[in-house]
């Protein structure tokens, strides 16, 4: 007999397994019951949203929720293939033909300028920006063609630029919003912008391999909250989220084999219907009009740490980041 008291391994592994299976599903239920619920019905007939990566996870259920309400989607995306059956899968369900596709590498400066240059000579307004699109990387960080690492540049450099240069269409809408995917694993990162290495960290490697993804989701909502204190004044709100930790694309770059060990952890992960409730809610909801500046989980407020609200950080990390991603005196300022 065992020390658990069973007759055989056999059993005892049984035991061990069925007991794991019913603490993860008590998480899974408890995640569900927090992740947040809007239930509004209202329409977004008029308005046009841009959503970043809106091919898969989150961003596609996002798109997918505004085109039955009306929206016009463009769904901003660097698999094109993936985007155009994600174009036709939320068509062909909400009967919303109002979707179009257009190529952004948020990783890429050129890639944003481009797709930017495109949106300011056919679009007349845009109503909402969903900075959606995301990755986290393994062990091992890469830096992009123009010397950004890679993390950063896709989450928030990318995100930053592309924000800069079109934020005179998002001042032409009646209420324009600025809707922002961050993470509550921010709390594990902190950034000092008097270190280049601490903004760019190019030759950084750590044993933890997400914390390039927890120090681009700090540099995010600093971001959010000087952009909010600069859109004061205008009819532009700019707000940040958890989404809840999701079951998406993002997590496949965790390395074997970690990935091993990850997959029971998955079991507990929201859906990206779930996840995107929060950004749902920041676009839609008449209840954040006038709200700005601040960070939600599970369609409420939530409290942030001291250490990510330094005024005099997220000014500094802002000018940085205006050098580093190579805005210009003719580039629309902030």
């Amino acid at each position: 007999m065992s020390s658990l008291g069973f007759n055989d391994p056999l059993t005892a592994i049984a035991s061990v397994v069925t007991g794991v299976a019913i603490v993860l599903s008590l998480i899974k239920y408890y995640l569900y019951l927090t992740c947040g619920h809007f239930t509004s019905t209202r329409k977004m007939d008029g308005k046009t949203v841009i959503i970043t990566g809106a091919n898969s996870g989150i961003g596609k259920e996002t798109a997918r929720d505004l085109a039955k309400r009306g929206a016009r989607i463009i769904m901003a995306c660097r698999n094109m293939e993936t985007a155009k059956q994600a174009q036709e899968e939320i068509m062909a369900e909400t009967g919303n033909t109002k979707l179009l596709i257009k190529h952004i590498d948020i990783s890429s400066l050129p890639s944003v300028r481009a797709f930017a240059k495109d949106i300011v000579a056919t679009e007349p307004v845009i109503d909402v920006l969903i900075h959606n699109a995301g990755v986290a990387q393994g062990f091992n960080n890469k830096v992009t063609p123009d010397g950004l690492e890679f993390t950063m540049a896709t989450n928030y450099y990318g995100p930053f630029l592309l924000t800069h240069l079109l934020i005179d269409l998002l001042k032409k809408s009646d209420q324009g919003r600025i809707v922002i995917v961050s993470s509550k694993l921010y709390q594990f990162a902190s950034l000092n912008p008097a270190n280049i290495n601490s903004i760019n960290p190019i030759n950084y490697f750590s044993l933890f391999p997400i914390h390039l993804y927890n120090l681009s989701k700090f540099a995010e909502i600093m971001f959010t909250q000087e952009l909010a204190r600069r859109l004061q004044g205008t009819k532009v709100t700019a707000n940040c989220l958890h989404p809840g930790v999701i079951d998406t694309g993002i997590w496949r770059n965790v390395p074997f084999p970690i990935s091993i060990l990850f997959k029971p952890i998955q079991m507990c992960f929201r859906t990206p219907e779930e996840g995107a409730r929060t950004s749902i809610y920041l676009t839609v909801s008449p209840d954040v009009e006038t709200i700005s500046g601040l960070y939600f989980r599970g369609c409420k407020v939530h409290q942030l740490n001291r250490r990510v609200q330094h005024v005099a950080r997220q000014h500094a990390l802002w000018e940085a980041s205006k050098k580093l991603v190579k805005l210009t005196d003719e580039d629309p300022q902030i």
